[in-house]
């Protein structure tokens, strides 16, 4: 769920049901594929009317049934039987667009098996290890970031190059935590090529993963390191510095949106700017620096 640009939403009261969870997903992935349509030069789905040959007869009207003449008595259903009134509703136990393997796991080493050596998409030939994720597996805090890069690919870790010694300074130095205290993933789990961007499709192959990692974590925060981070968890296509400083929704899960570490090597004077988030951060969890 999105939240309003430069106000915080309301507090979460639970997380959703599976089905809305399950359609969320759905939506997010189709507006990804469109977003990858639209970046090959497509800007409009093919009309599907049906245009008359020239001199076709035109189609013959089909009548319905004749107007009553006169009004019929409105018939209002009775209560429901208790039984009926107070039977749950079953949630959906089909998803055709997840693999079964995923929405079974119950533990991130039941997950990791699920996804195996994955070729669900075109980042697959060019990897090294296939970068999971690391840490406490129930930790209250998750840092989800953007990709791998060439150091993550070559050890499978995620944030081990500079961009991670940096981001292991803000979790020990500032934040007085053990690295391995909280738990540490990627949008996608393996390297892009020459580390650009994570395509549209490539993200949409692999949110079903993230998105079973957080279920399964089951974090009281997360923090969305850079821009493909966070609109990735949001689905939305706001600019990371509108998003930052704010508190955001994920399946009922808090989310603080901040700028990435690799940025803030390359613009130390914003290392402020994160900071801030990650004191919102530390007083969402109770903990005191």
């Amino acid at each position: 769920m999105q939240a309003s640009q430069g106000t915080s939403p309301p507090n979460a009261t639970g997380p959703r049901p599976p089905e809305q969870a399950a359609a969320i997903d759905l939506i997010a992935a189709v507006r990804a594929y469109l977003h990858y349509l639209a970046s090959t030069g497509l800007d409009a789905l093919p009309s599907t009317a049906i245009v008359p040959r020239p001199g076709a007869a035109a189609p013959a009207t089909i009548k319905g049934p004749p107007e009553p003449t006169e009004k019929p008595r409105e018939r209002r259903p009775g209560p429901l039987p208790p039984a009926a009134a107070a039977a749950p509703v079953e949630p959906a136990r089909t998803d055709l667009f997840v693999d079964p393997g995923l929405s079974e796991a119950r533990t991130l080493e039941e997950l990791r098996d699920a996804i195996g050596d994955c070729q669900r998409c075109r980042l697959a030939p060019g990897r090294t290890h296939l970068v999971f994720g690391v840490g406490n597996p129930h930790a209250e805090l998750m840092f989800v970031g953007e990709g791998p890069g060439r150091d993550e690919d070559l050890k499978g870790e995620p944030f081990v190059g500079r961009a991670g010694q940096l981001l292991t300074e803000i979790i020990t130095k500032g934040m007085k935590m053990r690295r391995e205290d909280v738990y540490i993933a990627n949008v996608v789990k393996c390297r892009p090529p020459e580390n650009r961007n994570p395509e549209p499709d490539e993200i949409a192959a692999c949110q079903p993963f993230l998105r079973r990692q957080i279920e399964i974590v089951g974090p009281k925060a997360i923090v969305a390191l850079g821009t493909f981070a966070a609109q990735t968890l949001l689905a939305v296509r706001t600019p990371i510095f509108r998003l930052r400083g704010h508190w955001h929704d994920f399946h009922g899960v808090k989310l603080m949106p901040t700028l990435h570490p690799a940025y803030l090597l390359r613009n130390p004077a914003d290392k402020k700017l994160v900071w801030a988030d990650i004191k919102m951060v530390l007083a969402e969890l109770g903990i005191t620096v």
